[in-house]
């Protein structure tokens, strides 16, 4: 054997026997294969074999797997960001004169692919109000194929009745999807949670996660996940994925498990944190209100402490009513210009304007909720509108970042 031969064909086999506390990075296209029949014969789908890098390997399925743990599924697979997975429960379940109900406070690229892409291929949608169940009920029609529910809403974070919409949609035999970026697996099973009127209600039938979010928790991973309990979906959903040809890098799968086992406290110790700056924001009067789910003013607060104060993992003394992420929305008086909530934005120094949420450092977004809502309140539309995500910075620091930028705050004569 020739030596630039022998080098590609060396001989050596590292023993497999290592373990430590992080799996391997396992990056591939090709797979090896003993023979033939072994070719034919492996199976992918059920993590069985390996196949082609792009089926899977053992990081990616290491991965996919803890995440059904975290969420109580079965069955799950990888997407390269949160809005690849929302595109592809739509691209795997819906066809041509199919329609979806899409809540009105949505992840707003959510309501775009359905207004422009799914809308060329002959797909239709409405919105419904998320805050009043019988809008659903009233929408839902024989063409109805799908139900996307967002809990709390995008941006504004009303916690809708999670548990009535589920009720209807079953009702009518209507699959469900549910974005749980926000709930993370953490504030509440999306699988199996308890319901007051109907004990033996099931929960979602799909559940979507933007692990960019909690489960990266550094802002540096572009990544989602769409995981079921239903084996039926489960096929639908992975020969789709296989089909459009979506798959993650084994660099990002290794630096989203090494995270996971922080997870949980890196989200209590965040929502703690959103929790006292909320407090803090509620005596400021340039805030005409405080949304978070936690906060008893905000929409929707008695559906957020009915569901997620029963999830297991959540520890009642750190956060009362159950758990809460570290999003917090707050509405400038009407009294004040944009111009000056902008400049309320700029001023802050801790604070970095950037899109996404739940990294180590906290961030602001101005936005303009009258191009974005069309079931809102006119009391939510009025004055100038900032979400905080909240990072891992000491809270009071927060607080007083917060304070010199309403300090320097000029209200109009």
């Amino acid at each position: 054997m020739k030596p630039d031969t022998a080098l590609i064909h060396h001989g050596y086999i590292a023993p497999q026997e290592f373990q430590s506390p992080q799996i391997a990075v396992h990056k591939a296209s090709s797979v090896f294969f003993p023979n033939v029949s072994a070719m034919r014969d492996r199976n992918w789908l059920d993590k069985t074999g390996y196949t082609y890098g792009l089926h899977g390997t053992p990081t990616t399925f290491t991965l996919e797997e803890r995440l059904c743990q975290l969420e109580g599924a079965k069955h799950a697979v990888l997407l390269p960001s949160g809005l690849a997975a929302l595109a592809q429960v739509n691209l795997a379940l819906l066809k041509s004169g199919d329609e979806i109900l899409i809540p009105d406070n949505a992840y707003a690229p959510l309501k775009s692919l359905a207004e422009v892409e799914l809308a060329r291929w002959g797909i239709s949608h409405q919105y419904y109000d998320p805050m009043h169940p019988e809008t659903l009920a009233q929408t839902i029609s024989p063409q109805t194929r799908l139900v996307w529910l967002e809990v709390p809403g995008s941006v504004t974070l009303e916690f809708p009745d999670l548990p009535a919409l589920l009720r209807i949609c079953q009702s009518h035999g209507v699959l469900t999807a549910l974005d749980n970026t926000w709930g993370a697996g953490v504030a509440f099973p999306p699988f199996n949670f308890c319901d007051a009127a109907d004990p033996h209600q099931r929960g979602v039938d799909i559940s979507v996660h933007a692990l960019t979010k909690y489960p990266s928790g550094g802002g540096d991973v572009l990544m989602g996940s769409v995981t079921t309990c239903r084996d039926d979906l489960a096929k639908t959903l992975k020969l789709s994925h296989m089909r459009l040809g979506y798959g993650v890098g084994g660099n990002d799968a290794e630096l989203v498990l090494r995270s996971l086992p922080t997870m949980d406290m890196r989200y209590k110790a965040q929502d703690a944190s959103c929790r006292q700056v909320a407090a803090w924001c509620l005596q400021q009067p340039a805030f005409a209100q405080v949304l978070h789910p936690a906060v008893a003013t905000s929409p929707g607060h008695v559906h957020w402490r009915d569901l997620c104060a029963q999830a297991p993992a959540v520890d009642a003394p750190v956060h009362p009513g159950g758990a809460a992420a570290s999003l917090l929305g707050l509405r400038f008086h009407s009294r004040f210009k944009q111009s000056q909530v902008d400049d309320f934005c700029n001023r802050l120094a801790l604070f970095k304007l950037a899109f996404s949420w739940a990294g180590p450092i906290s961030l602001v977004v101005p936005y303009e909720l009258k191009s974005m809502r069309q079931m809102a309140k006119p009391a939510l539309l009025e004055g100038g509108y900032v979400r905080l995500s909240i990072g891992l910075e000491n809270p009071q620091d927060l607080i007083d970042d917060l304070a010199q930028a309403l300090k320097l705050f000029h209200q109009p004569n």
